[in-house]
């Protein structure tokens, strides 16, 4: 379980340009995969050895000045309450403003590790100038420049000193958590499981108040169920619900082994969605897509179930090998396969192949179809294994691992998925040197 670390501050202080820092420093040591930086808002980091999810609040603001106030507010508080550390950001050529002290005075108040970065430091005049920054009563602050770098080794050395060791799972049992678009039907969903109302089920948006979690032992089937339907929401604003539905699925995806996506058929799959399915795909999960209110879709002649199925796959290609399944939490129509499906999802994530069987498949599939070569040097792989992780990871060992491109690692991806049933889990292909 990795620890979450948001940024804060008012827009145009260089957010995402340190956010962009931080993530792309990881993307670089692992392999970037391609089409996957749909969400701009959430990433991974990592700095010692320790690793984090980032995420920049800055992204998501909308609107006029007034709205803007509100919508940081509600920013940094929801920031506030999920993240284990807040990275509070200021920009040393405009000065202390009044947006800054509003988010200082919200931060002085929680006892969560806060970091003041002032921001655009980039000579000694600078530096001289960010002592005004004190004034916001939050002690040392740190000065950097998100653009060329300097400076943010200091921060992130104090920042990954602060953050929780990273939990070990009190239960063994596998964490199913049920993630979607607020009203979706997910808390219903967990009420049709569990056959009991344990969630108050309301027609308004985000009744839930917390993430909780739910031991489920029926049908001989045992696992934590994580409702994820957010908290109550505290304004009368209408919120952004955007930002609001990422920052509690982040914090479910994280801790759970199979995400089960629920969506709203009458709504389809639409980007908010789709946010959420990259986001369990980038951290390994498994997923598990379930249409929920089929049953109220009109028109289906032209709405057919292989009709929408084709939709969803192209919205999430290239990793389409996912199952998908039409239910009604209102009927309990196939409530009980979701669950099965989740399972299976489960025991793929976690299969393990022996390398000899594995070198049996593979090795022929490569003769038969050798990487391309590259300038006249040909590429040849004479070993692959499954790495000890906890997700499917596979190494093929070559001597020139540079040249083999992404196309042919997705040809020995759909190969390893045809050979060895990996349905609904994203597999990581790496080259290694022999």
């Amino acid at each position: 379980m990795g620890a979450i670390v948001a940024i804060v501050g008012r827009p145009n202080v260089g957010k995402s340009t340190f956010f962009n820092r931080l993530i792309q420093r990881r993307e670089a040591i692992v392999d970037a995969v391609s089409g996957v930086t749909r969400d701009r808002h959430y990433g991974k980091s990592d700095w010692n050895g320790k690793e984090f999810s980032v995420i920049d609040t800055g992204g998501y603001v909308l609107g006029s000045d007034d709205i803007f106030e509100r919508e940081i507010d509600k920013q940094v508080e929801l920031a506030i309450q999920e993240a284990d550390a807040i990275i509070f950001m200021v920009d040393v050529e405009t000065g202390v403003t009044g947006m800054d002290e509003d988010v200082a005075k919200l931060l002085r108040r929680i006892n969560k590790p806060v970091f003041l970065a002032v921001n655009k430091v980039d000579n000694a005049m600078r530096e001289e100038d960010a002592v005004e920054f004190y004034s916001l009563g939050l002690g040392d602050f740190y000065t950097l420049s998100s653009i060329n770098g300097s400076g943010t080794g200091e921060l992130l050395d104090a920042l990954v000193e602060k953050l929780p060791e990273s939990e070990k799972e009190e239960s063994e049992l596998p964490r199913f958590a049920v993630v979607g678009r607020p009203n979706a039907g997910k808390s219903s969903f967990i009420n049709a499981l569990i056959g009991e109302e344990r969630y108050i089920v309301t027609d308004i948006a985000g009744t839930t108040r917390d993430s909780i979690d739910t031991k489920y032992n029926r049908f001989g089937f045992e696992f934590n169920l994580v409702d994820t339907a957010g908290i109550r929401r505290k304004s009368k604003v209408k919120e952004d619900l955007e930002f609001y539905s990422v920052m509690r699925s982040v914090r479910a995806i994280e801790h759970c082994d199979v995400c089960l996506l629920l969506l709203d058929a009458t709504r389809g799959f639409d980007g908010q969605v789709e946010n959420i399915f990259w986001l369990a795909a980038r951290n390994n999960k498994g997923i598990v897509i379930l249409v929920n209110k089929w049953d109220l879709v009109e028109d289906k002649e032209t709405n057919t179930i292989k009709e929408y199925t084709k939709r969803i796959k192209k919205a999430i290609e290239p990793f389409t090998d996912v199952p998908i399944l039409f239910i009604s939490v209102l009927t309990k129509q196939r409530i009980f396969k979701a669950i099965e499906t989740a399972v299976e999802v489960y025991e793929n994530r976690s299969k393990k192949i022996k390398t000899r069987d594995f070198n049996d498949v593979m090795l022929p599939l490569i003769e038969n179809y050798p990487p391309p070569a590259h300038k006249g040097k040909y590429v040849k792989i004479k070993f692959c294994t499954q790495l000890p992780t906890p997700y499917p990871q596979f190494a093929f060992f070559c001597n020139l691992p540079q040249y083999v491109k992404e196309p042919y690692k997705r040809y020995l991806e759909n190969k390893i998925r045809e050979e060895f049933n990996f349905t609904g889990v994203p597999i990581t292909v790496f080259m290694r040197k022999k």
